[in-house]
């Protein structure tokens, strides 16, 4: 008699963390450069009209050469796995990071931003392995949801310490005031904090992260192995304990059946193929990729351009300079250590809503609607943005900043997600998911080139007639356009019903693989622990060994639905 079904499909919960301090990275790399980035350049002796143009064109390079090396990086992790490629943009970022704070020169700054950009493809993979992680739909609001969290997370600890720890000799001068490189260097040590951050990025994900590419998942991984042994003595006993229903579980183990042993259609399941072009750009791929483009332009070029807007020189309104309700100039004239603050108090709010809310409201309003409703209101936070410098009290000035920067994190939280969802189950199988999420990444990064770029020189053009609405009414109106496509989505079926096995096939799978047809599914699954949990750890690949997990693969494959298995293969 078969077991009766306790528990649905639940999140591989470590993993997910694992991940989740890898893509801690790229949060970290983008944003803690926003709150001394208008002083670097001023420090390179650029007029104060052009800083914003620089400003831009610095943060658009990242995401250019982000843009162009996506694809491939994506099809490199479809052909040498997902978690190489991770470790490798993390350490090419690590690196980068040490050199951009010591630049001397604009060019030597923006150098160092391109190659950081195109040293760094992990935003789509991520994505892919988060994708293959988490097929079940169920869960798809809450596992998708993890990654954008640290990014608001990563929002808060990078322009916090980047505005904390810039120019530091002159901040605490008791500290660091009489250290020459610090003197030299102002920018320097926000960037070796993050470079400690990548650091334990990189090992966390050399010891403990799995592959998920699912012809590389079972290959051998020295730093898994590695990880082991170095966790062991950290670990309780795991007798009888209950493994998920989820193919990441076993994702270390060796093979159950060699290559050879599998059966033709297996062996085809295996066998990586590039995917065609007609089944990458479907009608509903393609408008999901305009709309997160769209998105990625407007939304980052607003966190782009906000601090510049905040550290440009106050101007009190008056008869000759204002001209309402469109002629005005000036910002808020705080400094890097402010806005840093300012940024703080933003990634905590949006912290806060990421984690309770976002969920709630796709369970409720589903995943297409709460993305139609962030379409909507991104443009009216760009149009009010620019008149809070009207505002003469200070507290009122700030308050309404911080009221309108919080409407902005709430659809940011709603907006990438869900179109992160919508894109990923627009695809036809998890196949072609890396190669799709790095065009999705490429667009995008095409979008945030080119958002931050023109915004900058608007921003620079606008403050020269008196107009510095000018860059956020270009924004609003990239935003309108952004809705048109967002209508047009249609929610897909996801990339795992293409993957299905045959109900025959699977039977007579099963059956190959039992020892012991006599024996019940509940004696045979505790015989396989009992039979694990004596074997020697130097001794997996044993005959007794290999049986025993071949027990235990037969259990969970009966133990899950059929709708919900992920590949065919063993």
């Amino acid at each position: 008699m078969a077991r009766p079904k306790q528990h649905g499909p639940k999140l591989p919960v470590q993993q997910l963390a694992i991940l989740a301090v890898a893509r801690f990275a790229e949060p970290m790399a983008l944003t803690s450069v926003f709150p001394y980035l208008p002083e670097m350049i001023r420090s390179f002796g650029v007029n104060e009209t052009e800083i914003p143009r620089w400003a831009g064109f610095t943060g658009a390079i990242f995401s250019i050469a982000q843009s162009i090396t996506a694809v491939p990086w994506g099809r490199a992790s479809d052909k040498f796995g997902r978690k190489p490629i991770i470790l490798l943009g993390l350490a090419s970022t690590m690196c980068c990071f040490m050199v951009w704070g010591m630049s001397t020169s604009l060019a030597m700054a923006i150098t160092v931003r391109a190659i950081m950009g195109g040293g760094n493809g992990n935003v789509g993979i991520i994505r892919t392995m988060v994708a293959e992680m988490v097929p079940e739909r169920e869960l798809q609001p809450k596992a998708f949801s993890l990654m954008p969290l640290v990014w608001s997370v990563g929002s808060i600890f990078g322009p916090a310490f980047g505005g904390f720890f810039a120019r530091p000799a002159e901040q605490y001068p008791n500290v660091f005031g009489h250290i020459q490189f610090f003197k030299s260097y102002p920018f320097a040590l926000p960037n070796l904090v993050a470079c400690f951050v990548f650091f334990i990025s990189l090992m966390t994900g050399l010891l403990f992260l799995k592959e998920t590419h699912e012809t590389k998942r079972h290959n051998p991984d020295w730093g898994l192995a590695l990880g082991e042994k170095l966790s062991r003595p950290f670990k309780r006993s795991r007798k009888h304990k209950q493994r998920r229903h989820s193919f990441v579980d076993d994702g270390s183990s060796a093979p159950l059946l060699a290559q050879a042993d599998l059966p033709s259609s297996h062996r085809a399941t295996t066998k990586a193929e590039r995917p065609s072009m007609k089944e990458l750009f479907t009608n509903q791929t393609v408008i999901n990729l305009i709309s997160y483009t769209f998105l990625a332009l407007h939304s980052v070029a607003y966190d782009q351009v906000l601090p510049v807007f905040l550290n440009y020189p106050r101007q009190i309104p008056d008869g000759d300079n204002t001209h309402l309700p469109f002629q005005f100039s000036g910002g808020f004239g705080l400094t890097s250590e402010k806005i840093g603050t300012i940024y703080t108090a933003y990634g905590v709010a949006c912290g806060f809503i990421q984690f309770f809310l976002f969920p709630l409201f796709c369970s409720r309003w589903g995943v297409l609607n709460c993305y139609r409703f962030a379409a909507l209101v991104y443009p009216l936070v760009y149009i009010f943005t620019p008149y809070t410098t009207l505002i003469q009290d200070d507290t009122l000035r700030f308050a309404a900043l911080l009221f309108i920067m919080l409407v902005k994190g709430l659809v940011v939280i709603i907006a990438f997600p869900c179109t992160t969802i919508l894109l990923t189950n627009s695809a036809s199988s998890l196949q072609i998911l890396g190669t799709l999420n790095g065009f999705a990444t490429a667009f995008s990064g095409l979008g945030r080139a080119v958002g931050p770029a023109m915004a900058g020189a608007i921003f620079s053009i606008g403050v020269k007639r008196g107009y510095i609405i000018a860059p956020w009414w270009f924004l609003a109106g990239i935003a309108m356009l952004g809705t048109i496509p967002a209508f047009f989505i249609v929610e897909g079926d996801g990339p795992t019903r293409s993957l299905e096995t045959d109900d025959d096939d699977d039977d007579e799978g099963d059956d190959a693989l039992v020892p012991n047809q006599d024996d019940s599914e509940e004696e045979a699954y505790d015989y396989g622990v009992e039979a694990l949990d004596g074997v020697p750890a130097n001794d997996s690949d044993s005959e007794s060994s290999i049986a025993a997990k071949r027990l235990l693969e037969t259990d969970e494959e009966r133990k899950t639905p059929r709708g919900s298995r992920t590949y065919g293969a063993v």
